[in-house]
């Protein structure tokens, strides 16, 4: 490796790490910049107005003294007294034909322009005017003497730029200093403020990088930052229940799967070991052994594939007559099955149009359906009952103990009324995660005369209408 090369890698891997502390301090950065700004502007705003007041303040005590100096040097020449000599002004009296008297001996002279001559001549009126004397620049003022001609004034405007220079000298460096006060002032609070972002910012690269949904977040207070905490809290928690049950599901479906799978095998392994000399009837029976399993395995895994999906997530809501797509259902299980579907309205509570995915629902009601005429003896009929928002289906089974009433809904669940029916115990777990998903409940009790009686209550659509569309058409299609 060359020098060239390493020196090269040392300065990409000091740039990365610039570009990484520059893109930590973006966000402070930002606000400083922005907060700067506005003191900037405040300040300067601020500062212009003061200089224009102090300005127009100076201009009017330069006029005020110019008009008392001169109002004194003609006071002074009426009564025959030589006015005192000051430094910062040039006095002089102009007679009616130009001529020009200095009254103090040795001092420059002021050009005597048209209007102060007329001044002088016609005795009227006054004239300002601003001349510049050996590099100075002076106001001037002219007004008349009683005797004739006219005195002229003039005074430096050296001390009031000085003073100009001073100020505007003083006000800049106080506006540079508050800028920078204010930037400091900012970039602390800031820092302090935005302590929490960085905590919850490295709590949240720990978690990306090691994928430990445990990992504690900082503490939260009452304003946005802590509302916003609050909610990564939330969003891990949620992320939590989901990777546990998803671990769940793995463990139960390793569990369920491994006894058909058994059972194949062992059917597979004895055909392949007798190699044809079982009797005709042991042969039928192995083999209808190796349907049954296959077709329940087969079940299982499409349910399993279904529940762990949720193939129904991306199916918008639409508002839907629960009573149709109880019918819907009905009519489909009573040509399928052969057996008596009743679908029973409460007139004490017709009715009422739900918020829900039209197909997940139709799956929800499939569901109990299936669950109902599975543990039902034949012969009996299964009656659905709608009332309100509430669908809830009877039958005439072995019912469900009270200590059972929520277990029904987990996953695998298999009461020991039910264990030798055949069942993947996903059904009602189907139908638990679609409802809870569009804001409903479900509930699983013994009917009335015996029997259960499971089912949901999903909440009323609160808008008018009736459903719109193919989905909305079939479900409100009647048996005949």
């Amino acid at each position: 490796m060359t020098l060239g090369t390493k020196s090269r890698m040392t300065l990409g891997a000091t740039a990365r790490k610039t570009l990484r502390a520059t893109a930590r301090m973006t966000l402070r950065t930002k606000v400083t910049a922005v907060v700067a700004a506005a003191a900037a502007l405040a300040i300067a705003l601020a500062a212009l107005m003061s200089y224009r007041g102090v300005s127009d303040l100076v201009a009017d005590e330069l006029e005020r003294g110019l008009d008392d100096r001169t109002n004194t040097v003609v006071t002074l020449l009426d009564a025959d007294l030589a006015p005192p000599t000051r430094p910062d002004m040039i006095e002089q009296v102009v007679s009616a034909q130009g001529a020009v008297r200095p009254l103090a001996p040795g001092r420059d002279t002021l050009p005597v322009s048209p209007d102060a001559l007329r001044v002088a001549r016609t005795g009227k009126g006054e004239s300002r005017a601003d001349v510049v004397v050996s590099g100075t620049e002076y106001g001037t003022l002219t007004r008349p003497l009683p005797g004739g001609g006219a005195v002229m004034v003039g005074r430096s405007y050296e001390g009031a730029a000085r003073i100009d220079d001073q100020f505007l000298w003083r006000i800049s460096w106080t506006t540079a200093a508050a800028i920078g006060f204010a930037a400091l002032l900012g970039w602390l609070a800031l820092g302090r403020v935005l302590r929490p972002v960085r905590r919850l910012a490295t709590a949240t690269r720990r978690i990306t990088t090691t994928q430990d949904l445990a990992t504690p977040l900082p503490p939260a207070g009452a304003d946005e930052i802590g509302q916003l905490t609050h909610s990564f809290a939330h969003m891990l928690a949620a992320l939590r229940r989901s990777r546990a049950q998803q671990q769940q599901l793995v463990q139960d479906a390793g569990h369920e799967l491994r006894t058909p799978l058994t059972s194949v095998r062992g059917s597979a392994e004895l055909l392949q070991r007798a190699r044809g000399r079982l009797a005709p009837e042991d042969e039928e029976q192995i083999l209808t052994t190796l349907v049954t399993e296959t077709t329940a395995l087969d079940d299982l895994v499409r349910e399993l594939v279904e529940l762990a999906t949720d193939r129904y997530t991306e199916e918008e809501p639409e508002t839907v007559d629960l009573a149709a797509a109880a019918e819907d259902s009905a009519q489909r299980f009573r040509l399928r099955t052969g057996r008596t579907v009743l679908v029973v309205e409460d007139d004490t509570h017709p009715p009422v149009p739900v918020r829900a995915r039209p197909r997940a629902l139709q799956r929800c009601i499939d569901n109990l359906l299936s669950n109902a005429v599975k543990f039902s003896p034949e012969g009996t009929p299964v009656a659905v009952h709608v009332g309100g928002g509430r669908l809830a289906v009877r039958d005439r089974g072995p019912g469900i103990a009270p200590g059972e009433q929520h277990a029904v809904f987990d996953r695998f669940y298999r009461g020991p009324r039910t264990q030798a029916t055949p069942g993947s115990g996903l059904g009602l777990a189907i139908v638990h995660d679609i409802i809870t998903a569009d804001a409903g409940t479900v509930f699983a009790t013994t009917a009335p005369g015996g029997g259960a009686e499971v089912g949901f209550t999903l909440p009323p659509d609160g808008r008018d209408g009736r459903p719109k569309g193919p989905t909305a058409r079939k479900l409100f299609r009647r048996a005949p």
